[in-house]
């Protein structure tokens, strides 16, 4: 039987317009801004929130192979769909890694196993939208 872990409990402050500061109560705060002024708005949150995640996996499991990312830097492209609501169809995420000894097969299959097996956000999205994904290794 897997283990459950507790639910997580974020809260939103409004902070005027359509501006709300969100985190975990008495935690560490960001500013969600849908006119995207003072913070990100919240589909560029959800478009960083797919990133950060397999970001941490794939730096995890290269330093596990024992060739640790010295720089990581991921853009994120998503599409959004015309009508309402214009909710995110597909998303193109490209990293940029950069370490000695980093073998692009290694590179491929961290990014692999991080966007399709261990992401929980990526698993949190409708499973038909499609999440591709490319790598640029030392510069290539």
């Amino acid at each position: 039987m897997p283990s459950i872990r507790p639910d997580n409990h974020v809260q939103l402050t409004w902070a005027g317009d359509h501006r709300f500061d969100a985190g975990r109560p008495g935690g560490p705060q960001i500013r969600i801004d849908a006119s995207a002024q003072t913070g990100p708005s919240p589909v560029d949150t959800l478009l960083s929130a797919l990133g950060g995640c397999t970001a941490v996996d794939v730096v995890d499991i290269l330093a596990k192979r024992r060739t640790p990312v010295e720089a990581l830097r991921i853009d994120v492209q998503g599409e959004r769909h015309e009508g309402t609501p214009r909710r995110v169809v597909k998303a193109h995420l490209v990293y940029h890694i950069n370490g000695a000894g980093i073998e692009r097969a290694h590179a491929e299959r961290a990014v692999e196993l991080a966007v399709t097996k261990y992401c929980s956000v990526r698993d949190s999205l409708d499973p038909q939208m499609p999440v591709t994904w490319s790598i640029v290794l030392n510069g290539v």
